[in-house]
């Protein structure tokens, strides 16, 4: 096999030894933006649901949204860009209340196919392509690195969006503008809303670039770009301790996924699962060496590529990764995905 053709890094500090990285891959802008109107009972109620914390533009966004169109703030961006706003919005509307399972896991909530557990959605768009967007984050209990955005039917991957939802509307409405060509009334409309959003982006100091200074020194720490493109972020210490490649390239990997999935019967289906036994032994060596990030992206590469017969190898390497590296919430919504993970089912709440 060939070495995988991608940056060995140099030397991350992310961490000591705790393997938990800093409290945010990037700096708290949480500082710098001014408080929005929620209430400290709602925010303290969307942390208990989905034990993340949440930016402090998204509740800037919420109120955003509640200005354009107060009756039902969730709907304010669909006549203009058919956007949704879903996840923790639908908490901070009150629906999760109404819905007829209380006990619903809201990690599922709005979880599409390709949706690592990384990955946590507040916009829905086409649900042709199931386009929607969500904050992607590298720790649970960090604040998101960036919003990104999939469109499930069409693959895995993520791209980024900016660091906060106004920055991603804003990418989003200008693409959309340029799509709808000299569409006078709507081009009107979308004038307006892109006026609005840049001057509430303004107001609170937010950054509307779609990569900001503090993406690019996550992408710094990113020791691979997995088969979704966001990458991941472990702690390398300053003997590379933390992260060695796979003995396999991203096409190679692939290939052999596909020999897997594409097997015409059992025997050679177990024969196709040579190399990738192989690479799990190699990443139990490397777990053993405390360089955590091997299993990590093999799981995450597995997961991205999607086919059943891997689920099982899946919840062997991911889980343990996520332990090791003390991000244990991730392994919890990464066994609750794979047991319902389906290219239609979307757990939404009842209220909508």
């Amino acid at each position: 096999m060939t070495g995988r053709a991608k940056r060995k890094p140099k030397s991350v500090k992310e961490s000591s030894a705790s393997g938990t990285g800093p409290k945010r891959a990037c700096p708290d802008v949480s500082k710098s933006v001014p408080s929005a109107k929620a209430s400290s009972e709602l925010r303290e109620q969307i942390v208990q649901l989905y034990k993340l914390q949440m930016p402090e533009d998204l509740y800037h966004f919420w109120d955003f949204c509640q200005g354009l169109c107060p009756d039902d703030p969730r709907d304010a961006l669909m006549e203009t860009l058919g956007l949704r706003l879903v996840g923790p919005f639908d908490v901070l509307a009150g629906a999760h209340k109404k819905s007829q399972n209380p006990q619903q896991n809201l990690h599922l909530h709005w979880r599409y196919f390709y949706d690592p557990p990384e990955f946590h959605t507040i916009l829905q768009g086409c649900a042709d392509t199931q386009h929607h967007m969500g904050y992607y984050r590298d720790t649970p209990d960090s604040l998101p690195s960036f919003v990104g955005e999939n469109e499930a039917k069409k693959g895995c991957g993520i791209t980024k969006m900016g660091d906060n939802v106004f920055a991603a509307v804003l990418l989003f409405l200008l693409r959309k503008r340029k799509e709808r060509g000299g569409q006078k009334e709507k081009g009107e409309a979308l004038e307006n809303l892109e006026s609005k959003l840049r001057g509430k982006a303004e107001t609170l100091g937010l950054s509307l670039e779609q990569t900001t200074k503090d993406m690019k020194l996550r992408d710094k720490k990113v020791v691979t770009k997995t088969f979704h493109g966001a990458g991941i972020v472990v702690p390398v210490d300053k003997n590379d301790v933390g992260y060695r490649e796979l003995p396999e390239t991203d096409a190679g990997l692939r290939r052999i996924c596909e020999a897997i999935t594409k097997a015409r019967s059992d025997e050679e289906r177990v024969q196709a699962f040579g190399p990738l036994q192989e690479m799990f032994t190699f990443v139990q060596f490397a777990n053993d060496e405390c360089d955590y990030g091997m299993g990590y992206e093999l799981g995450i590469d597995l997961f991205c590529y999607g086919s059943h017969y891997f689920y099982k190898v899946i919840r062997q390497l991911l889980p343990m990764a996520y332990n090791l590296l003390k991000r244990n919430l991730f392994g919890e919504i990464l066994e609750a995905h794979l047991a319902s993970r389906s290219h239609d089912n979307l757990d939404q709440l009842s209220a909508q």
